[in-house]
């Protein structure tokens, strides 16, 4: 058997302490030969190598690090410090995918997205243009396993992962601590900065996971058989299924929440659809999960979501079925609801299944409906 090859890739030119000291320019900081060639370098290797080593590289602006196309069986190994330079554009910082691959971070590296050079508090929603995610899965990435990564400061979402089956994504820490600080407008500086944004995907767990971000911890918009457990998410918006609903019509049926703590964060389980549209949700479990300080929703069911938020008026077009909450507990904040359960007429709780579910603190409840098992 021949060989496997291996590609190790070095940054000999700009680090990240000599690219901080130089002016900008409009288009981001001065970029060499070097760093270019580097980055070429990765597409030479992604079509020829089975082990590839990604060490200290600088991605210069407006450029994806694409490698999306490599060959099955690939090892990827992300070492030093990974930095993408800023770039007045929407585009994404990195893009992965193949067959039975695994994607990890050795000791002490990290994928640095240079999130402040875009933050202006409105993310995805607007504002300067910025990159629409750091890290994109493609279709093709199955069979897969993404591990041992450090993220920090992802200009906007984190990973979006569409079309994926048999992916394993664990030991992953996504940083952006950075992002609490408010803008003189009042926002916080990384809004938008989701966890794990998943569609489309089957067959997929998460897990042993810390994200500290200013969005969902996760949000599951379409796909079944997923699993996400050993979760720690703080700051963010919860564990989210959706929103469900839209153009898409779409169809989330088999997704467990397990064994999770959430804290500092705006909601805890959350199911949200969209105002006025259609879709599925089934087979959607939440058990063993801590919260802690809420300061918007503890349980949040919600069919009448649009534009960020809910409209008050629900809408029956996304049907919620075989919906289990079990082992929830812990607190809100005074001012926020312990229980947002706000669906249309004509729905029921019939395939609803709540047990041992109690968070206190919160001023209010709103319950439309009342499954068995929840003191609403």
């Amino acid at each position: 058997m021949a060989p496997v090859a291996s590609c190790l890739l070095f940054l000999t030119s700009l680090s990240l302490a000599a690219a901080a000291s130089l002016p900008k320019r409009a288009e981001g900081f001065p970029v060499s030969a070097a760093d270019r060639n580097a980055v070429l370098c990765v597409a030479s290797a992604v079509a020829q190598c089975t082990d590839l080593h990604i060490q200290d590289l600088t991605v210069p602006p407006n450029t994806t690090l694409d490698l999306s196309k490599v060959k099955a069986n690939t090892v990827i190994t992300f070492e030093g410090r990974t930095f993408w330079q800023w770039a007045n554009a929407t585009y994404d910082l990195l893009k992965v995918g193949g067959t039975n691959i695994t994607i990890q971070g050795a000791a002490c590296s990290v994928l640095d997205g240079n999130g402040p050079a875009w933050w202006d508090g409105i993310g995805s929603n607007g504002g300067v243009p910025k990159p629409d995610h750091m890290i994109t899965g493609s279709k093709l990435l199955g069979n897969s396993v993404i591990k041992n990564l450090y993220i920090k400061n992802a200009p906007t979402h984190v990973f979006s992962i569409s079309g994926a089956f048999g992916l394993v994504m664990k030991a992953i820490v996504i940083d952006m601590k950075e992002g609490y600080t408010l803008l003189p407008s009042g926002l916080a500086a990384a809004h938008n900065t989701d966890g794990f944004d998943v569609s489309s995907s089957t067959d997929m767990l998460i897990t042993n996971n810390l994200v500290f971000n200013q969005d969902d911890c996760i949000a599951i918009t379409s796909g079944g058989g997923l699993v996400a457990t050993n979760m720690y998410c703080s700051g963010g918006h919860g564990l989210s299924i959706g929103s469900i609903g839209g153009k898409s019509n779409n169809t989330v049926d088999g997704v467990i929440f397990s064994n999770s703590k959430v804290i500092n964060s705006q909601n805890g389980a959350r199911i949200k659809c969209n105002s006025g549209t259609a879709g599925v949700v089934n087979n959607v479990t939440y058990q063993n999960i801590q919260l802690f300080n809420m300061s918007t929703y503890g349980i949040d069911i919600q069919q009448d979501y649009l534009n960020g938020g809910p409209t008050g008026i629900p809408t029956p077009g996304v049907n919620i079925t075989n919906i289990v909450m079990n082992n929830i507990h812990g607190t809100a904040q005074p001012g926020a609801e312990n229980y947002y359960i706000l669906t249309a007429a004509g729905t029921t709780a019939d395939t609803w299944k709540f047990s041992d579910i109690d968070i206190t603190g919160g001023d209010t409840n709103t319950c439309v409906l009342h499954p068995a098992g929840l003191s609403c």
